[in-house]
């Protein structure tokens, strides 16, 4: 039983759009996150392989969630840089992230997405982003 774990699946399945995706929430504990994302044929472009919307929304979750782990709940993304290296295929995606520095409002997050098949990881995208504090989390009106 993992508290921290519990508390951010209950986040992201108050997300429409994580949910549409099929988002997964594997791992949260302090400074890292773990998310996987199976790969089905309506989020592949027209070449075979995941989506670049896809891969951004998963590398989006991966540095909220870390970097939400040191900072609180009530966090945002001013940046994020995304590397491909290589088409996403594969059943599945599985983005690893975790916090490279933690100040008292800002904290940099680098993370990893593999494209999963057979159980062998391959490396598809590496990145970095910025994590920020928000005064409060906003409601929706």
């Amino acid at each position: 039983m993992n508290p921290m774990l519990d508390a951010g699946r209950a986040v992201l399945a108050q997300q429409p759009f994580s949910a549409l995706l099929g988002t997964e929430l594997s791992v949260l504990e302090a400074d890292r996150a773990v998310l996987d994302l199976p790969l089905r044929h309506d989020l592949l472009q027209q070449s075979g392989f995941a989506h670049g919307g896809v891969l951004c929304s998963l590398a989006d979750h991966a540095l909220t969630f870390a970097g939400g782990s040191a900072l609180g709940t009530a966090v945002m993304i001013p940046e994020l840089k995304i590397d491909d290296v290589r088409p996403a295929l594969g059943k599945r995606l599985c983005a690893k992230a975790s916090v490279v520095h933690a100040g008292r409002s800002r904290a940099v997050v680098r993370y990893e997405i593999d494209a999963v098949q057979g159980g062998e990881h391959k490396l598809c995208a590496a990145a970095q982003g910025t994590i920020t504090q928000l005064a409060e989390p906003r409601k929706q009106g």
